[in-house]
């Protein structure tokens, strides 16, 4: 037995020629990557993420203007209770007619009709005052136009046929719209 020493580079595959070689080297160089193209792949992936940043931004934007109208008619919508239910004899035609101004529609057309035909004669007929206040509140539904808020009231009623105060809670929910920057009332349902 002889052992035999190979004078062939161990980097090269035994049993090429020199054009099997050269072949190779060149199906190499075809197989590369062009040299723009690891700029185009860097380029695409700060493009996609720049978009997903823009759209969660967005939403973050979005979310931002539904909270704040969650807020704003939620005080709005106490407020206008106070406003639309509150009134003494005295003053009660000016009092709800002040309240009708935050009222849309024919809401507001039928708080007026009522507080002119029911509302106003009986206060003034049977001296009567009534307080109210907001023990909570909490928005049912909201968008950045419209909402629903649900109110927890207190009244304390007082009249010339019962001078002693009697109180009385309920719930209602108001409907609001947004309109020209302001929230209006567009309807008030007991529950």
């Amino acid at each position: 037995m002889s052992v035999g020493v190979s004078t062939e580079n161990s980097n090269e595959s035994p049993g090429l020629t020199e054009s099997d070689r050269r072949s190779e080297s060149q199906g190499a160089k075809e197989r590369r990557l062009p040299q723009w193209f690891p700029r185009a792949v860097v380029i695409g992936l700060i493009v996609v993420l720049a978009a997903a940043a823009a759209g969660l931004g967005w939403q973050v934007h979005r979310n931002d203007v539904v909270e704040k109208a969650r807020t704003d008619a939620m005080d709005a919508a106490a407020q206008q209770a106070v406003a639309m239910l509150a009134y003494d004899f005295e003053n009660v035609d000016q009092q709800l007619a002040d309240a009708a101004g935050g009222l849309a529609g024919s809401f507001r057309e039928d708080y007026t009709k009522l507080v002119a035909d029911s509302i106003a004669p009986a206060a003034k007929e049977r001296s009567l005052t009534v307080q109210v206040t907001v023990q909570a509140k909490s928005v049912v539904d909201a968008s950045s136009d419209e909402a629903t808020v649900l109110l927890y009231l207190n009244q304390v009623t007082t009249s010339s046929d019962v001078p002693d105060a009697k109180t009385t809670g309920s719930r209602v929910t108001m409907d609001l719209e947004k309109t020209d920057g302001r929230w209006l009332v567009s309807r008030l349902t007991p529950v």
